[in-house]
């Protein structure tokens, strides 16, 4: 599929049950006691299993164990991943960080702020570049029905990005990213109104997470069908 078919077609995968994408922003709603926030999380995945399996239809909200697991295994990958960029982020603050603070004492040292700017822009690159891995990552774990170890087979998961082509994931990537900003942008414009409170987190917040795993999930059977 082209980038836009891609986006089309996830457009309108969560307005094929609108009863859904409402239980979702409920659960959603729910998750400030944190337990719910791993089902939001397991029905996401489940999303793109269900998408890899080749069904165009939300999936039910059922076995809230196994949802609640794959919610956990994920929470649990995007933990692992983003280690790097904390490792770098405390690496740079301990460098950087003991070195502004002496400047201030005499006077503000350009050498250490131009520093501390390229190494939040180091670290906003290493976090762009693990993030687009840990996307097909949660894919391929989907692919082989919730395997944690198949979200770290990095050998493989760069194959399916370059049968995809990196150009194209990151188009893809992009218009993704756009499409859920222009749908918060929505959604926080209409808080000034009392439909907007309601409209954010029941309805824009489950429709972006499900055409973001929707899109994610048709853009990763690209690279598999590349076999």
């Amino acid at each position: 599929m082209d980038i836009g078919d891609i986006i089309s077609d996830s457009i309108k995968y969560p307005s094929s049950n609108w009863g859904k994408v409402l239980i979702l922003g409920v659960i959603m709603i729910a998750s400030i006691l944190i337990v719910p926030i791993f089902i939001v999380y397991g029905y996401v995945f489940r999303i793109i299993k269900a998408t890899l399996a080749g069904l165009d239809e939300l999936p039910e909200f059922d076995e809230i164990g196994e949802m609640f697991v794959d919610g956990l295994k994920l929470f649990v990958v995007a933990i692992v991943y983003a280690i790097p960029v904390w490792i770098l982020s405390w690496i740079l603050s301990a460098a950087l960080g003991s070195g502004i603070t002496m400047s201030y004492t005499t006077s503000l040292d350009p050498t250490m702020m131009w520093g501390l700017f390229l190494g939040n822009i180091v670290v906003a690159i290493l976090a762009v570049i693990i993030g687009l891995i840990e996307i097909m990552a949660i894919a391929n774990m989907a692919y082989y029905d919730g395997d944690m170890g198949a979200a770290f087979r990095f050998s493989e998961i760069l194959d399916y990005i370059s049968r995809i082509g990196w150009g194209k994931y990151i188009a893809t990537y992009i218009a993704i990213a756009i499409v859920a900003f222009i749908g918060f942008l929505i959604g926080m414009l209409t808080m000034f109104i009392l439909i907007g409170i309601i409209l954010l987190p029941l309805i824009i917040a489950p429709y972006i997470a499900m055409f973001g795993s929707r899109a994610i999930a048709l853009l990763f059977i690209d690279g598999v069908a590349e076999e």
